[in-house]
């Protein structure tokens, strides 16, 4: 596998894309939890536009609001206030069944634990986001295999998430991800688990198929080296979001 390069020539290639219109857009977001014996505001007057290919790092300190955030913009919760849009359409007019297929063709979702099903072999695991989607089973497992061989487990493909190491199971929960060929990633701390060398490597995979699949990456870390490699990075801090420069 051909290696990214460093983080000032993937600004440079990214500087050189022609713009495209936002895969994933955030106006006024906000969002207050209701529970307990007074309302807690995380989120307010978000807004935030991501373009095609674009990577976008989101840090902030723990319950700053990142992940609830990332939820938002992935569909997987509701605001209190604001519209979010996923490929020019705003969620909140769909129902669930809609809302699950746009996300199911849009984004790819990675988390900081793999979540690869236990019983399932690794090419089941990444075939799954396809099978959810109407894809013939033996496409849907030929599509996984040449993904999993794209990410170094082309000799991993029957082993079960217990057979594998940690980077292993990581670099399949990418793949999972990528699978549909969606607009945009979300990935919540999706190196938070592993080892400095495996993080990297890690890193290092998600940002070369950024490139050569166009991608969008928004990405929850408290890492800043993973951050400095993005094209932005962006703060939360009381419940607003400004530009970092790190």
């Amino acid at each position: 596998m051909s290696r990214v390069g460093s983080s000032a020539g993937d600004k440079a290639a990214a500087s050189a894309a022609p713009p495209s219109e936002a895969v994933v857009e955030a106006r006024h977001l906000a969002k207050t939890y209701l529970e307990g014996p007074a309302p807690v505001e995380v989120l307010r007057d978000i807004s935030l536009s991501v373009r095609g290919a674009e990577r976008v790092a989101i840090i902030g300190a723990s319950g700053s609001g990142k992940s609830t955030l990332l939820h938002l913009l992935g569909g997987l919760d509701r605001p209190t206030g604001g519209e979010v849009w996923v490929d020019g359409r705003n969620i909140a007019g769909l129902g669930e069944a809609e809302r699950g297929r746009l996300r199911n063709r849009t984004l790819g979702f990675i988390y900081q634990f793999h979540h690869l099903l236990p019983e399932f072999s690794a090419v089941e695991n990444v075939a799954m986001p396809l099978l959810v989607g109407g894809t013939a089973p033996k496409e849907a497992a030929r599509q996984a295999a040449a993904l999993l061989e794209r990410v170094g487990l082309g000799g991993r493909l029957r082993h079960k998430p217990g057979e594998l190491s940690g980077g292993e199971r990581q670099r399949a929960a990418v793949a999972r991800a990528l699978v549909t060929r969606p607009q945009c990633v979300l990935a919540d701390e999706p190196t938070g688990n592993l080892d400095g060398r495996t993080a990297e490597q890690v890193y290092d995979l998600m940002l070369e198929l950024n490139r050569e699949l166009g991608t969008s990456f928004i990405v929850v870390t408290h890492d800043p080296a993973l951050a400095k490699r993005m094209d932005r990075v962006l703060g939360i801090e009381d419940g607003t979001l400004k530009t970092i420069d790190i």
